[in-house]
């Protein structure tokens, strides 16, 4: 029977289970997750928060991962400035990055969602307005989502993922984990 690991990766927490080459140690999937033989099926940035999961299954692995298999990631993202409806069209028909044009996404605006405290908080300011989308990939390019708030003029400020196809991070709170199925 494979293992399958939900994880809520806290915001500065590397996306691996060791941190080689840096001078300063920074925290780790294995500060928090003491499992032989698991191993993260997929990334999440170091400045990113939320569902990272892990398996033994290679299968797995790769059919969670794996853009080909194309499975719906979904984030809750903070961003810069009020999104029109100009912008979320833009990401919904695809977004032209130096890398290709992407999929189409579904995205809405969405009220301020009822998460954890980040350490550190976001940058505020004052004359600078802010507001939450729902945004849902299904391919895993380097920093996608990033990359393509800020192509439409709206920069994350904060990006939790909050799914990966069926499993979700209800219930789990930074640093936690469960068993999956």
């Amino acid at each position: 029977m494979a293992k399958l690991i939900l994880f809520n990766k806290p915001f500065g927490v590397l996306p691996q289970f060791t941190d080689r080459g840096s001078e300063t140690k920074r925290p780790t999937l294995s500060h928090f997750i003491d499992v032989p033989g698991v191993y993260p099926a997929g990334r999440l940035d170091r400045d990113s928060e939320g569902l990272m999961m892990l398996t033994d299954d290679g299968k797995l692995q790769a059919r969670i991962s794996d853009p080909k298999y194309k499975m719906p990631k979904t984030y809750l993202v903070q961003v810069e400035g009020e999104a029109m409806e100009e912008s979320l069209d833009q990401l919904r028909t695809g977004v032209d990055l130096k890398d290709g044009l992407t999929r189409p996404a579904e995205v809405e605006r969405i009220a301020d969602p009822d998460l954890w405290l980040r350490d550190p908080p976001i940058r505020v300011r004052k004359n600078v307005p802010d507001c939450w989308l729902k945004l849902t990939i299904s391919e895993g390019r380097n920093r996608q989502v990033r990359r393509m708030t800020a192509a439409v003029g709206n920069p994350t400020l904060r990006l939790v993922r909050w799914r990966i196809g069926d499993w979700a991070l209800e219930g789990l709170q930074p640093g936690e984990w469960r068993a999956g199925e």
